[in-house]
């Protein structure tokens, strides 16, 4: 457990992590809402400005979203002068805060090509799809660090896949697996508000999304479910092989989280498809794929650190 001023760095990373989820459903409503393009071409200043002197409703939302954007690299940058302030050479946290500055500032620099590429508001460019893939997964990054750096801050152990058997593989293929899965759903996202599913039933959205005038991002708006059904497969077998191979009161409770946030992203998805995917319906989406994924990130952690307390356990009573 985390004592004296390392308390005040955990607690830190934490609040850090709670509100860069915060941060990714904002910018998501910049998208859903078509503000992406409220401070023009511009970045980092908005319409050529520091402050705009003038403020459309567009302008708000996404001058807002850079705001509290800025505040997650002040967050990420605090986090980080404190762990090297008040931890040793070698802790863990340092790594955590690294990558946690690093993919903020890579953060950063995606939006700001988003912006001054012109792959805002209503642009339709391929090209456009694969920044948003890219953007969600170094998200998902950028959280799993987060995570990470709050556990280490708290006393939690350095992970290792040495002598992990099966689970040296299988822990990074379930990581890669869920990166694939929100890229994916970034794209179909993408596609739900720039071309919105028009009445009638999800195979006639099917079937249009392949039509002789369907663009690139509506044809791979078909890959997210796809997909959803084979990582949701994967994981459930991973949370049952690490319930019965690695058993520990944290695998346990994990695993079980897991299957309970599969099934309610599962429900959601069925309803952004049924709804025609109204905004409401891809931010709370989008929040289960945080959750999910953060969870995933728990159980992953959990099961490599259940081999080394049973290691650690083994050598005491030979000892």
């Amino acid at each position: 457990m985390a004592s004296g001023p390392v308390k005040w760095l955990s607690a830190l990373a934490w609040v850090t992590l709670g509100y860069n989820v915060l941060v990714i459903l904002w910018g998501a409503y910049v998208r859903i809402s078509g503000s992406g393009a409220g401070c023009g071409a511009h970045w980092p200043l908005c319409n050529g400005e520091v402050v705009p002197r003038s403020f459309t409703l567009e302008r708000i939302v996404e001058f807002s979203h850079r705001g509290s954007s800025s505040v997650s690299g002040l967050l990420a940058v605090l986090v980080f002068a404190l762990a090297f302030a008040l931890t040793q050479r070698g802790h863990p946290v340092r790594l955590g805060a690294v990558w946690s500055l690093g993919l903020i500032v890579f953060e950063g620099l995606i939006g700001g090509a988003q912006v001054l590429l012109g792959l805002t508001a209503s642009s339709t460019d391929p090209a456009r799809g694969f920044i948003q893939g890219l953007h969600l997964a170094n998200t998902f990054a950028l959280l799993g660090a987060g995570l990470l750096t709050a556990l280490w801050a708290g006393g939690a152990p350095r992970f290792t896949f040495k002598n992990q058997g099966a689970f040296q593989w299988a822990v990074p293929v379930g990581a890669v697996l869920m990166l694939l899965l929100g890229m994916a759903g970034a794209v179909t996202a993408l596609g739900d508000k720039l071309f919105v599913p028009k009445a009638g039933t999800p195979l006639d959205t099917v079937k249009a999304d392949f039509g002789a005038t369907a663009s690139l991002i509506e044809n791979l708006r078909v890959i997210h479910p796809a997909l959803a059904i084979t990582v949701c497969a994967y994981l459930i077998w991973f949370a049952g092989r690490a319930m019965s191979q690695r058993p520990s009161p944290q695998t346990t409770r994990w695993s079980y989280a897991l299957y309970g946030v599969i099934g309610a992203q599962v429900l959601m998805g069925v309803s952004v498809v049924a709804l025609k995917a109204p905004g409401w319906t891809q931010l709370v989406h989008l929040l289960l794929a945080c959750i999910m994924w953060l969870v995933t990130v728990m159980l992953l952690f959990s099961t490599l650190n259940a081999r080394s307390a049973v290691s650690t356990s083994s050598r005491a009573v030979g000892a």
